[in-house]
């Protein structure tokens, strides 16, 4: 039975700590790739094809993005919104600054590598305990 629960905390150690460290290396990769989003105060239109939020980045240009449902439900009634626009992308905006797939991927990885400590750490009080 020891060598069984062993084996067990054997395996989650190495599955845990390597398939965590390639999340968080996934991670790093996405966040890069999502590239650098900025705060702006945004002012909301009404126009024929919807709600629309209009700023100005930080050259001077101004810039106009439709707000999807979601967005439209968060900002409400209000006439201007703190929102984000992408460095370098025109028509894109988003309600917080870091994205919301990174977030998952940090947290998944970084549940899995406390998954792997955990169990290395349980497998060696065992190895010392049974003597």
């Amino acid at each position: 039975m020891d060598q069984t629960v062993e084996a067990i905390f054997e395996i989650f150690s190495w599955v845990g700590i390597g398939l965590g460290a390639l999340l968080l290396c996934v991670a790093l990769i996405v966040y890069v790739a999502d590239g650098t989003w900025l705060p702006v105060r945004a002012v909301i239109d009404d126009t024929d094809t919807g709600r629309v939020a209009r700023w100005h980045d930080e050259v001077g240009g101004v810039n106009e993005a439709v707000l999807t449902p979601d967005q439209d439900a968060e900002i409400g009634d209000a006439d201007m919104a703190d929102v984000f626009y992408r460095r370098g992308v025109r028509g894109r905006i988003r309600m917080t600054q870091g994205s919301p797939a990174v977030r998952g991927v940090v947290r998944l990885g970084a549940g899995l590598l406390a998954l792997g400590v955990v169990a290395m750490v349980a497998s060696l009080v065992l190895l010392f305990t049974r003597g």
